[in-house]
């Protein structure tokens, strides 16, 4: 009988259950190939199993769900720490807002940043090529003289954040032809070439900019802060699995801003298998 009860404690689903990485992003394509390329490098590097548990929204449910403990690790991006989860006013140093969010994220939340992984994904204000080109527009400055006549297209984050569309306004002095219109940020560029909006709030790093003819102008008064990407873990996950931060360090300056557009084109301009682009990103790169 005492044999019978050891064996069911050994085998029992508690004793055998092993230990897993839950890996999170939001609900955006470069988001997705960044929460895929965590997951592969620590399935390649520690043998851990991965749950990937990605398009979780915005920021801010992605930042709950870390602290709830829901994942072990999502993506994120310095500026986007600063100004919408610490509410701190932006800064244009990149590497004293690196550190500067590294530091209250162990202090406030337990959390440990990675380092950058080497592209800056700040947000690109985006108007149609010919537009640009057939009213010589290269800055927002020289754009807001005819914001008045067009209509903007935002995301919900960028509407609501610190570092979005009021403070852009302001620095700006953008006017529209009517209140911007609201969509998902997958829905945008597309939006702008269909002439449904004519001004939007995307990323640096979409690689359908240069696909759809799309133009960023210059943000000449630098309102926008530095958007390094990051990792986001769990102070938990790093004391349990140090193999696991050891992993992610190695991916430290590995992606280039052409590099993170390229990976970006391959999933939405030629409609790739997420997977398949990151297994050859981080075969290309001997990781």
């Amino acid at each position: 009988m005492a044999l019978v009860v050891v064996l069911l404690v050994l085998f029992s689903p508690a004793c055998t259950r092993q230990p897993r990485i839950v890996v999170g992003c939001k609900n955006f394509t470069e988001q997705i190939i960044l929460g895929e390329l965590i997951a592969q490098q620590i399935e390649n590097k520690t043998h851990l199993p991965v749950e990937r548990r990605f398009y979780l929204g915005g920021t801010y449910i992605a930042h709950q769900s870390i602290l709830a403990g829901r994942i072990s690790i999502y993506p994120e991006y310095t500026g986007t720490a600063l100004t919408a989860v610490l509410k701190q006013p932006p800064g244009a140093d990149r590497k004293a807002v690196y550190e500067l969010v590294k530091s209250e994220y162990q202090k406030q939340f337990h959390l440990t940043l990675g380092p950058p992984l080497g592209f800056n994904d700040t947000f690109a204000i985006e108007v149609r090529g010919d537009d640009a080109r057939r009213l010589h527009l290269q800055t927002l400055s020289e754009a807001a003289a005819y914001t008045p006549q067009w209509r903007a297209g935002f995301g919900y984050e960028f509407m609501e954040r610190p570092d979005g569309y009021k403070g852009l306004a302001v620095t700006y002095g953008l006017r529209f032809a009517a209140s911007p219109r609201i969509m998902e940020l997958g829905l945008l560029t597309r939006a702008l070439k269909d002439h449904q909006v004519d001004l939007i709030a995307g990323n640096m790093t979409d690689g359908l900019i240069p696909a759809l003819d799309l133009f960023v102008l210059d943000d000449d008064k630098h309102y926008f802060p530095p958007y390094e990407a990051v990792a986001v873990i769990r102070e938990q996950t790093v004391a349990e699995h140090p193999e696991v931060k050891q992993a992610l360090d190695e991916l430290a300056g590995k992606i280039s801003d052409a590099e993170m557009r390229q990976l970006n084109y391959a999933v939405d301009g030629q409609k790739r298998d997420v997977k398949d682009v990151v297994r050859e990103f981080l075969s290309s790169k001997r990781l």
